[in-house]
């Protein structure tokens, strides 16, 4: 990767611009995975900024020469996927010991895929998972975001499709993975 970026903790103030980050990341790189009814539904009822995990200072972005490329982060709370329109309880806190950290909402623009950025941000969340004592890692993986991750080291636990409010079916893959 020749672009000078850094790595970055998201601030609340990202959160406009994430969002729009996240928009365009699904509406473009979910063609050929999902159809139109279905990133319309997902990014209506569950694609978003969980604003706890910018609160936490769990959430990153990658900056390129001062422009947001991919956001991404990971968490220590029970919520598995999903911004704050999909959340419907609190967010309470995972045991370390027991319970694996969950890595969550990695996007990119679509002009700065495959640039090594998800594995930047992964890198990120791995270090600070470990460092919080997790053992484990789990995620709720779209189909576009599958390959990455199994680039990462992580294994299909469960293929499942989660029925958005208005009805449409979403196909999604629970992933895991040892910190080691």
């Amino acid at each position: 990767m020749s672009e000078q970026y850094r790595v970055r903790a998201a601030r609340r103030d990202d959160v406009p611009a994430i969002e729009r980050l996240i928009e365009r990341s699904v509406r473009e790189l979910s063609v050929g995975y999902y159809d139109a009814a279905q990133i319309e539904s997902a990014l209506a009822f569950m694609f978003g900024v969980d604003s706890q995990l910018v609160d936490d200072e769990t959430y990153h972005v990658v900056e390129v020469n001062g422009e947001l490329a991919a956001a991404g982060g990971w968490s220590r709370r029970r919520t598995l996927f999903g911004g704050d329109q999909w959340k419907h309880e609190a967010d309470e806190l995972l045991d370390p010991v027991r319970e694996p950290a969950r890595i969550r909402a990695f996007f990119v623009y679509p002009s700065w895929s495959r640039r090594g950025f998800g594995r930047a941000l992964f890198d990120t969340c791995l270090r600070d998972a470990r460092a919080a004592g997790f053992r484990r890692l789990e995620l709720m993986a779209t189909l576009p975001g599958e390959p990455l991750y199994r680039a990462l080291g992580f294994s299909a636990d469960e293929r499942t499709e989660l029925v958005l409010p208005d009805g449409v079916t979403v196909p999604l893959v629970r992933m895991s993975r040892e910190i080691g």
